[in-house]
């Protein structure tokens, strides 16, 4: 085979590689960063969720200072609460994008405008420390068909419990807790436990409840 022909193959090779990834975009994925952190895209938009916060606060996860130099530009945040391991005012001053938690909560139905095939619902949820309740709230994104309920910092499983088809469930183990407790059924394909401390000893061998214990896990969803 002579050199022109084999650039030639090399070229075809390279070009139906690159092809082929990018047809092989229609997934989410998610990566977990820390704590509730999460970011999530499918190739075309970027969304946050409880990041940037403060790294280590109330003795909770530490993430690599890369992750705040790795956000995407004119990216949407989205957060649960103001509790300094969910949300820094500090690192989010800095960011571009559009951001949204309990302060314009009314306005969070505008995502759906500039994101395609998206949709989010957000449930006032409760949490409380030391007695004293904050304004939080959970939500329910609908993103190319995929059902993920992103539940925050609350420990009740009252309001999760009404919604149906979930496919992927992120919550702390509290709220599962609270659900044996009650004897509540939750209606969710995957149940990913997040918010892990530092000196919580959480197992599972169930294949439907994954562990997010380390900051760089991905989660990949397909969709059609």
């Amino acid at each position: 085979m002579t050199n022109f022909y084999c650039r030639l193959l090399f070229i075809i090779t390279l070009t139906c590689t690159s092809n082929f990834g990018f047809c092989q975009s229609n997934e989410i994925k998610i990566k977990f960063i820390g704590n509730c952190g999460l970011y999530l895209t499918d190739g075309n938009s970027n969304i946050y969720i409880d990041f940037p916060y403060k790294s280590g606060a109330h003795n909770y996860m530490e993430y690599d200072k890369s992750e705040l130099d790795s956000i995407k530009e004119n990216s949407t945040f989205i957060f649960t609460h103001k509790h300094a391991d969910h949300y820094s005012i500090k690192l989010l001053k800095k960011l571009d994008g559009k951001k949204y938690g309990p302060w314009n909560i009314s306005q969070l139905e505008n995502i759906k405008n500039s994101i395609a095939d998206f949709n989010i619902e957000a449930f006032k949820t409760k949490h409380k420390v030391f007695g004293i309740s904050f304004k939080h709230y959970s939500y329910l994104i609908i993103w190319h068909n995929k059902r993920i309920f992103i539940s925050g910092d609350t420990e009740s499983a009252e309001t999760v419990a009404k919604i149906n088809n979930i496919n992927w469930l992120f919550a702390p183990a509290w709220l599962l807790t609270d659900a044996k407790e009650k004897n509540i059924k939750i209606d969710a394909e995957k149940f990913v436990i997040y918010h892990i401390g530092q000196k919580d000893k959480i197992t599972s061998t169930d294949p439907k409840i994954l562990l997010l214990n380390k900051s760089g896990i991905v989660i990949i969803i397909p969709y059609e």
